[in-house]
């Protein structure tokens, strides 16, 4: 491991300085997802979706992988397969929870202002949370069980089972290595993407889970296995980078709606493509887009990510974005109910959309999600454990 490689707290509490760039593009992810979360999100327009096959979600599984690869792989590696389960089952116990608190909150949150004549649209059944309220005998057991996991919810339960996959993989590397691994991991993904593996999203219909972990397990993978070392990290070569520009730039006419409205030939192409872009399933386009777009930014950033590292106003901005990054899953599931609230407010106070509003309710949701990720990183320092000064 060389002096640049991230790292965090590890087997026998080590602590080792993180990476500035695995947490600065968390962050990103992080504050593009609160845009594409919000209802009725004009900026929605301008987050990387609209020109490429890959968005927010990949940046978030891929890191996922990478963090989760220093979080638990060194336990594997020194403490064994078995308490490598433990703690990664212990993640998955952490964001199952996060995931049904969160929305039973969320929709506790939204009938209460429904309930009490606060709202004039129906934002319960936005979320397709009405089945909850009308029967919640059968559906709160969905929601334990997963078996009803509402659109807006996707993200985490797909997460969580990635997660348990990690295990499985540990014990594929240990019996077989590198090759038994990807030969798992594209075996699942291709299981995935023909159907073999689909899990249902809700009782009553024959809805499918709106991300597919066993496709997107494949990208989760890549990140793990470039972090652990068993892909070897690609150099930084010209042909290269005129290589994944191409394919960047590619993307662009089947993916940006402006030019569908002037060429509606590359809208008629992209339906044609979509299983291969398909979002569910991880199609391969997306994948090949995401590392080309990864790629580029992992240049862009320079070695180690020096050009993140400033003493001024651009360093104090990629710190706060990495403070984000640091603080991913509670960020995500405070950026959920700010989502809400906010679009509540542009909709019920503020009199709908405008250019106006539509700035504010995003600035006091970034505001929101930095506020939550400096408050979280205060807790976790555990200040009242601290000496005490001048204490009385």
């Amino acid at each position: 491991m060389n002096k640049h490689q991230p790292s965090s707290v590890i087997a026998a509490g080590a602590l080792r300085p993180r990476d500035p760039r695995l947490d600065f593009f968390r962050g990103i992810a992080m504050f593009i997802i609160f845009v594409s979360h919000t209802p009725g999100n004009t900026w929605t327009l301008w987050i990387p979706a609209r020109f490429g096959f890959s968005d927010a979600t990949e940046i978030f599984v891929f890191c996922s992988g990478m963090a989760s690869a220093i979080a638990f792989g060194k336990i594997f590696e020194d403490r064994g397969w078995w308490m490598g389960t433990a703690r990664v089952s212990f993640r998955v116990w952490q964001v199952y929870w996060a995931h049904v608190t969160l929305l039973l909150f969320l929709a506790g949150w939204l009938a209460f202002l429904q309930i009490h004549g606060m709202v004039e649209r129906d934002y319960v059944g936005g979320l397709n949370l009405w089945h909850l309220f009308e029967d919640p005998i059968f559906n709160i057991p969905g929601i334990l069980t997963l078996t009803y996991v509402p659109n807006y919810f996707d993200i985490l339960p797909m997460y969580l089972v990635i997660l348990a996959l990690m295990p499985v993989m540990l014990l594929a590397y240990k019996t077989g290595g590198r090759t038994a691994v990807a030969g798992l991991a594209i075996a699942l993904w291709l299981a995935a993407n023909f159907r073999y593996l689909d899990l249902p999203a809700e009782p009553w219909s024959d809805r499918r889970w709106f991300f597919n972990p066993f496709g997107w397990q494949l990208l989760f993978f890549t990140g793990f296995a470039l972090m652990r070392g068993w892909i070897p990290r690609p150099p930084v070569k010209k042909s290269l980078l005129v290589i994944a520009a191409i394919i960047v730039l590619a993307s662009v006419p089947f993916s940006y709606f402006r030019v569908f409205q002037v060429a509606p030939v590359f809208l008629e192409m992209a339906r044609d493509i979509k299983v291969l872009t398909a979002k569910t399933e991880f199609g391969i386009f997306r994948y090949l887009h995401f590392l080309a777009l990864a790629y580029l930014a992992w240049t862009a950033v320079g070695e180690g990510g020096k050009y993140l590292l400033s003493s001024g106003i651009w360093g104090k901005v990629v710190t706060v974005i990495q403070k984000v990054g640091q603080q991913s899953l509670a960020v995500f599931l405070a950026s959920l109910v700010i989502a809400q609230t906010l679009a509540i407010v542009r909709n019920e106070v503020l009199g709908g959309k405008t250019a106006l509003t539509e700035l504010f309710i995003n600035l006091a949701g970034f505001a929101g999600l930095i506020a939550v990720a400096y408050t979280v990183s205060w807790y976790k320092k555990h200040p009242w454990r601290a000496p005490a000064h001048n204490a009385k």
